[in-house]
């Protein structure tokens, strides 16, 4: 049985796009990309547009959508029976040769298990035998770390996939429908990671021991990276207005980043930084401007962007307004605050990451309080009227008194803005943003633990006392139960898989699936790890030597006055 009211929805959603594909099925591989979270997210997400423009472009392939249901609508699913269907074609996906999952958060790996399962596939890649779709996973979370769901995927795309898609399109071309002897040849692909050809074994003190691949196959999986960005241009190619970033256009300025902070993910597993040119971003950006009267500028250091001041003026002499998402607190300058005015632009967001100058220092957030200051003054003068701050809580060797100089620095934040707009009646807000620290592979803090839960609750309580009444500053956080199971999924290795499939059994329920199962997750969350100790993670190689990283790592021990 099949629900009415869902393939309705569908076409209705179909109907308020502009840029979606549709092609004929006859003769072409047909593949199902896949956004473990709803609609409204993934459409917010560039990297999910660009593997479907990507994919697209090649006239043999036809590419078509799938979204985790709204709760309404899964409710529908199991209720009717309805197997989860394409958005362009309404089919099932069991009738793809492949379903392509972009992963960009932790938090959305159970997701992944529900769409599995509302597609009438096995959950676990050996129930599979080889028959059915092809299922496959590319993104930030899964070049970072893989294994918590190598149990359900037949291979992964690590690091950054222009190329490497159409090399392992290539290969599929040529190797026919059969799963094992495709899996073979693709898996010498650099960036391409098959999990059931490496396997894994444990000491005794449940540390990894070996991580070996089968005859034939390098011990590392090279991720890859793509050296000259302007061959791959990345901007919006669908537009709705039922997303995050309605009427936005978003382009990718650069990837990677100069600074080096030793928490951030984003600056060492999109190592090396670069930047596209400005010639191509001005040519973008007008594309853009033809389908929404805004660019959102994209990249994981657009502050960076040595010809950002330019590409702005450019945006505003086509009539554009534009958008950023952050900014550095030393990139604050009055002429790119009046060109973002100028452009539209009310609120702004910094990240001072820490309260205390030495936490700063100890991240290489090298930020004093007199230059975050001088920043918001700068936005203050140009008339903005909403700033958003960044915190993190949990930072190792954090004290309750570095917890408490958040609310100091927000205070004095506070009393900036006031300055400015004495004798004004213009409306303002300080907003902060307040997240547990969760340790990264691929970073010099990977070998730190997770604080606990306990602990941050109680880090949390001395933050939302501070700022009670306090009618013009807003905090809003994660909650540090979801930070532990980020932790643990992020950390984790192939073991974790099975804490996945009870969380599943049990509808989300993370407490039952954890008493269920005999693995210990604080092994994963809590434990500080050795400086020789192999983690999950070792066998990709990101582009920087882990003996780098624990260079890092031991400097910024060294500074905080934690023993290693």
């Amino acid at each position: 049985m099949i629900s009415r009211k869902l393939i309705q929805k569908a076409k209705a959603i179909l109907e308020k796009e502009r840029g979606a594909v549709q092609k004929p099925w006859g003769g072409r591989i047909s593949i199902c990309l896949l956004y473990p979270n709803s609609y409204h997210v993934g459409m917010s997400n560039l990297g999910f547009q660009t593997v479907y423009q990507r994919f697209n472009s090649e006239d043999d392939v036809l590419c078509e959508r799938a979204f985790l249901p709204d709760p309404e609508d899964l409710q529908d699913h199991w209720k009717t029976k309805t197997p989860l269907f394409s958005l362009e074609s309404q089919r099932p996906l069991s009738d793809f040769d492949l379903l392509a999952f972009s992963v960009s958060f932790e938090n959305d790996f159970l997701n992944i298990l529900t769409l599995l399962d509302l597609a009438r596939i096995p959950l676990e890649r050996h129930l599979r035998r080889g028959k059915g779709p092809l299922i496959i996973a590319g993104g930030v979370a899964v070049f970072l770390n893989p294994e918590p769901l190598s149990d359900f995927f037949d291979l992964f795309i690590l690091g950054e996939a222009e190329e490497t898609m159409g090399e392992f399109l290539e290969t599929y071309r040529h190797s026919g429908r059969e799963k094992e002897g495709f899996l073979r040849r693709v898996a010498g692909i650099e960036g391409i990671y098959v999990p059931g050809f490496y396997h894994v074994t444990y000491a005794e003190d449940g540390k990894i021991e070996t991580i070996k691949p089968e005859a034939g196959l390098s011990p590392n999986v090279r991720r890859r990276w793509i050296a000259k960005l302007d061959r791959f241009p990345t901007q919006s190619s669908l537009f709705t207005k039922n997303t995050e970033l309605k009427e936005m256009s978003l382009i990718e300025v650069n990837r990677g980043c100069p600074r080096g902070c030793r928490f951030c993910a984003a600056c060492f597993v999109y190592y090396p930084y670069r930047n596209r040119s400005l010639p191509l971003l001005e040519s973008i950006s007008l594309k853009g401007l033809a389908e929404e009267e805004r660019i959102g500028l994209a990249g994981t250091a657009i502050s960076d962007y040595p010809h950002l001041l330019p590409l702005c003026e450019d945006i505003l002499s086509h009539k554009g307004r534009v958008s950023l998402a952050s900014l550095r607190v030393d990139a604050i300058t009055p002429s790119l605050i009046d060109c973002l005015k100028r452009g539209g632009v009310q609120t702004a967001a910094i990240a001072p990451e820490a309260g205390s100058e030495r936490l700063r220092k100890i991240i290489k957030k090298g930020y004093g309080d007199d230059q975050i200051l001088r920043a918001v003054q700068i936005l203050v003068e140009n008339g903005l009227s909403q700033i958003k701050s960044y915190y993190l809580i949990g930072l190792p060797s954090e004290t309750d008194e570095e917890v408490r100089a958040i609310l100091s620095l927000s205070k004095r934040i506070e009393h900036q803005i006031i300055s400015g707009h004495a004798g004004e009646k213009k409306r303002w807000k300080l907003i902060l943003s307040v997240n547990p620290f969760v340790p990264k592979p691929a970073t010099p803090f990977q070998w730190v633990p997770f604080e606990e839960v306990g602990a941050l609750k109680r880090k949390l309580k001395i933050l939302k006392n501070g700022v009670r009444g306090e009618k013009k500053i807003e905090m809003i956080h994660d909650l540090p139960k979801w930070a532990y199971i980020q932790a643990l999924l992020s950390r984790g290795d192939r073991r974790v898989g099975k804490v996945l499939m009870a969380a599943h059994r049990n509808q989300g329920n993370w407490e039952q699936a954890l008493r269920e199962t005999s693995l210990n997750p604080d092994f994963f969350v809590h434990r500080k790890r050795d400086l020789d100790e192999l983690f999950p993670w070792d066998f990709i190689d990101h582009g920087i030597p882990k003996e780098k990283l624990k260079e890092e790592y031991v400097e910024a021990m060294k500074e905080a006055g934690v023993a290693v």
